[in-house]
């Protein structure tokens, strides 16, 4: 719920995932993110205050998201990890393909990563992870691929090692904060022991999936924004502050008296 100018960031994600055809969302929450659920419900106080203030694509945005019908949620009771996240959902996804947006990793590029996502899972009957370069000193920070070229851009993993020592790093390739995978990954899931923590890694079960199935790496071309970071939260604050019609060119003249 972190705010970028106007908008929290999870608005960001919720439209990627409607920009890509998605129109039945689950989002997991968990303790005390009751803020969540309430902004993706009606606000009629807020939207008369945007139509009397004249704000009206602020108001229109906010009508596209609180319209959505298939919008649901599920508390994960404790964080055991994002594999756990994902494998709650399963009563809900059941058979189905599916994909997964991190909240708070904001992605732009011409056409939605999701959307980019579901073309190649489709071309190529498997699941697919977009993954991007990473700095060696963020290594410890990431899931680092390893795989074949199969198309431009396109790799068919072989494996993938969670958070490594940039000496045991099997490639400079990072997965960032979207999927797609087919109903395969929950077989995966419940074959993956706890690991640090108690915690239910994801990438432990993306590791044991791309042993069965085809699982593909997709290097994403467009930006990425970290908002779980702090200097990425700055970074994105100040590039969509940039980009905004109404007070860009006014912040870009503070910046520079800066």
């Amino acid at each position: 719920m972190l705010p970028l100018i106007d908008k929290p960031a999870i608005h960001y994600v919720v439209e990627e995932a409607i920009s890509s055809g998605i129109d039945d969302i689950l989002i997991i929450t968990g303790r005390g993110k009751r803020a969540i659920e309430d902004y993706f419900d009606h606000a009629p106080e807020l939207e008369f205050h945007l139509e009397r203030k004249g704000q009206m694509s602020r108001l229109a945005d906010l009508k596209k998201i609180s319209s959505i019908d298939n919008i649901h949620f599920i508390r994960q009771k404790e964080p055991k990890g994002l594999g756990d996240a994902i494998r709650i959902a399963e009563k809900h996804i059941g058979d189905e393909p599916f994909a997964v947006l991190l909240g708070d990793d904001i992605l732009r590029d011409a056409a939605p990563c999701t959307q980019q996502l579901i073309d190649i899972a489709t071309r190529k009957s498997g699941s697919v992870i977009a993954v991007q370069p990473v700095p060696r000193e963020k290594f410890s920070s990431y899931g680092i691929i390893k795989g074949n070229y199969t198309d431009p851009g396109i790799l068919l993993l072989q494996d993938i090692v969670e958070k490594p020592a940039p000496q045991n790093a099997p490639s400079d390739l990072g997965a960032i904060g979207r999927y797609v995978f087919t109903s395969d990954i929950f077989d995966s899931l419940r074959k993956t022991p706890a690991g640090v923590g108690n915690e239910l890694q994801l990438t432990d079960a993306i590791r044991l999936l791309c042993r069965e199935k085809k699982v593909f790496g997709y290097v994403y071309p467009g930006k990425r924004y970290d908002t779980g970071d702090k200097l990425g939260y700055l970074e994105t604050i100040v590039d969509f502050a940039l980009a905004d019609p109404d007070i860009g060119q006014q912040f870009r003249d503070f910046l520079q008296k800066r």
